[in-house]
């Protein structure tokens, strides 16, 4: 399911907005959850996830601008478009991460092409990225990025090239299906991104970031015939 919010003080907009939207995602089949909001104020008290977000730059009291600065500072990930009557204040999206911005009164050939871009977009963030769901907080981080996966008491913690550690609840099981042929289960609790294995030696698995993962005897020689195809893939 895709989290959709839309914020904007006028209320015949989003209501505009909110049949765009709908009517752009029957078409592609995927189901939806869409909530609007009146004010940048209302849309910072919400807790849930978005995905996409519609943003009015011109509102009343904190406007679309300031309201996404302090999205981003708390750690909003999602595909943020602004929508403006003033093109000038386009430039400013940029500070935000802004996807991209749409004019009012917004032009429906306009709209379907941005939606367009983000779907290909969403897409491929599926394909190369993994999401993470902490509570209401949703976090995509790139695979390339993950060194190795272990778990710990139903928790998964995920080990990043930049040495930060993501922690959250699943099943690895599930973690396994998500994740593409260039990991390997190594061991019941442990995968291990072979992009970053840097040598294996006594049943250990050394990785690039210092990381020393253990590999099971069970699975050793299929980890060795995995490895040498990885090898000759790259």
């Amino acid at each position: 399911m895709i989290h959709i919010a839309i914020c904007d003080d006028e209320k015949h907009m989003s209501d505009h907005f909110r049949v765009m939207v709908s009517n752009f995602f029957l078409k592609k089949n995927k189901e939806i959850h869409l909530r609007t909001f009146l004010s940048g104020e209302e849309l910072l008290n919400y807790d849930g996830q978005i995905d996409i977000l519609f943003l009015d730059i011109q509102m009343k009291d904190m406007d679309g601008m300031e309201t996404a600065r302090k999205l981003r500072q708390n750690k909003f990930h999602g595909f943020l478009i602004f929508i403006t009557v003033l093109k000038e204040m386009v430039f400013q999206s940029f500070e935000v991460e802004a996807y991209d911005y749409l004019v009012k009164p917004v032009d429906e050939k306009q709209f379907e092409k941005t939606m367009e871009r983000l779907y290909a977009s969403m897409q491929n963030a599926s394909e190369d990225s993994l999401l993470v769901q902490r509570g209401y907080e949703g976090r995509i981080i790139p695979k390339d990025e993950i060194v190795f996966c272990e778990i710990i008491d139903r928790k998964i913690y995920l080990h990043l090239v930049s040495g930060e550690v993501v922690d959250y609840y699943e099943r690895i099981e599930n973690l396994e299906t998500k994740l593409n042929n260039h990991f390997f289960r190594c061991h019941r609790s442990y995968l291990i991104h072979l992009k970053h294995l840097k040598g294996y030696k006594n049943g250990t698995a050394y990785m690039d970031n210092g990381g020393e993962v253990p590999v099971s005897r069970l699975r050793s020689k299929e980890f060795s015939q995995v490895v040498l195809q990885y090898m000759k893939n790259i």
